[in-house]
């Protein structure tokens, strides 16, 4: 057998969020989040399907940790249903919803398992959304009492906090593109509301430094962008993109400002006075969650309405069940760059997984061959952004189980443990025997000929 090629402490986990996978939304006094409306509202889910009861997590919880703690699972991300603690969002605490995430954390330290709570993951109370949701001024006040509160529960037991995951999506496909919730379509919202996700998370963060003792961070969706020809106009169009997917946030959160491009490129949309509000909200962070899942090809002839750049349809071949590209080198690019211009900050890839249209069962396992070859070689990238010198502490995949993937519904599968939807069956993929030696032998079974 070869020898280790991570290091000991390196955190290997695997990632979920509450509405994808906890089911019971409404639960012993939960309040809805926009996801339950959004998901209601006809037409916008594929096949009708809603997180009503996902993959019942909220019931079986002790049985998955005990899958996770088969396979040998260092750390699970996880995010806190905001309307389970707070059903209208801010005020009267329910108490049953907090107790629920305590037996979960309590259960996943009597397994070994460091637990890495993300605050929001995209499940904004429809209370708060009804009083103007992230467009509200106040909403990064109302975020910063609701982490105060579930901080002072949990911080005792919990090493590793989120406040965010991917406040891009929230901004541009919930707010400009309307395909997630709350499926709006307003160029003027989408910098609103990423501004203020980002004023949240400073404001999170602050709150932190007064009553937490561990490490807190945010979770953001990068990608690298090429150009499709060396071309100046489509290396024009790449460098635009890049600095919508990339940029915007790298630069707010590990700079304190924003882009001097980017307002110029949103025009009278850009919200006054963002930059100083920025500046004053003295943005900080312990380390950078990177989602990472495709690159983007990019061609001027392929221009899409202020301010998207659309992608080049990638190689049918080499893509996923999502119609994404499987580009492992652009892993360790968007590491590499963090090191290289953001001045290595300690970063965990947070997010990273494929789904593919796995068959039935055979003998009690699916067998998903493409999805194995999708993590060796991404975690691979990954080493080979730590050889490089990157401060890559772990490497966490998307997802431990099939679950409802947001406007997709049911159809995409993303776990390395299948879930019959219909039984509430968990079915182990080959891909899960894989994970769990890379984890056993510290990445020692990726090296060729081990």
């Amino acid at each position: 057998m070869s020898e280790p090629i991570f290091p000991e402490s390196f955190l290997w986990g695997a990632a979920t969020s509450a509405y994808q996978i906890e089911g019971q939304p409404l639960a012993d006094g939960a309040g809805p989040s926009i996801w339950h409306r959004f998901a209601h509202n006809p037409g916008r889910i594929a096949n009708g399907d809603s997180g009503d009861l996902a993959c019942d997590h909220y019931h079986r919880y002790r049985d998955d940790i005990a899958l996770m703690s088969e396979l040998g699972l260092g750390v699970y991300r996880f995010s806190i249903a905001w309307g389970r603690v707070l059903p209208e969002g801010r005020g009267r605490v329910n108490q049953p919803g907090l107790d629920f995430y305590r037996r979960l954390i309590d259960t996943l330290l009597e397994h070994g398992i460091q637990p890495m709570p993300t605050l929001y993951h995209w499940d904004l109370p429809c209370a708060l959304y009804d009083r103007g949701g992230w467009l509200a001024p106040d909403s990064p006040g109302w975020f910063a009492d609701y982490a105060e509160l579930v901080f002072r529960a949990l911080d005792d037991r919990v090493p590793i906090w989120i406040t965010l995951n991917e406040p891009w999506i929230t901004a541009m496909l919930g707010h400009l593109d309307g395909s997630l919730a709350p499926g709006h379509r307003d160029l003027f919202e989408a910098p609103q509301v990423a501004h203020h996700q980002l004023l949240a998370h400073a404001a999170a963060v602050a709150v932190y430094r007064g009553v937490g003792r561990h490490q807190i961070g945010i979770a953001l969706n990068l990608e690298p962008q090429h150009p499709a020809t060396p071309s100046d106009a489509d290396r024009a169009a790449a460098t635009r993109q890049d600095l919508i997917l990339n940029r915007w946030f790298l630069d707010a959160v590990l700079c304190g400002r924003y882009p001097d491009e980017l307002p110029g490129l949103f025009g009278p949309a850009w919200p006054e006075g963002a930059e100083l509000e920025l500046v004053g909200a003295g943005i900080q962070t312990d380390f950078v969650g990177v989602n990472y899942y495709s690159r983007g090809l990019v061609s001027a002839a392929h221009q899409a309405p202020a301010p998207y750049v659309s992608r080049v349809p990638p190689d049918p071949s080499r893509v996923t069940a999502m119609g994404w590209e499987i580009h492992p080198p652009g892993l360790t690019e968007i590491l590499c760059r963090l090191k290289d211009d953001y001045g290595n900050p300690p970063v965990y890839v947070t997010e990273n997984g494929a789904a593919f249209a796995d068959p039935p069962p055979l003998d009690g396992e699916i067998a998903d061959p493409e999805r194995i070859d999708y993590l060796r070689t991404h975690i691979r990238a990954a080493h080979d952004a730590l050889r490089a010198g990157v401060d890559l502490r772990g490497y966490l995949v998307w997802s431990l189980l099939d679950n409802f993937e947001w406007a997709e519904g049911y159809a995409k599968r993303f776990g390395i443990i299948g879930v019959d939807h219909q039984t509430q069956q968990r079915i182990p993929k080959q891909s899960a025997r894989f994970y769990r030696e890379v984890i056993r032998s510290r990445g020692a079974s990726l090296v060729p000929g081990a």
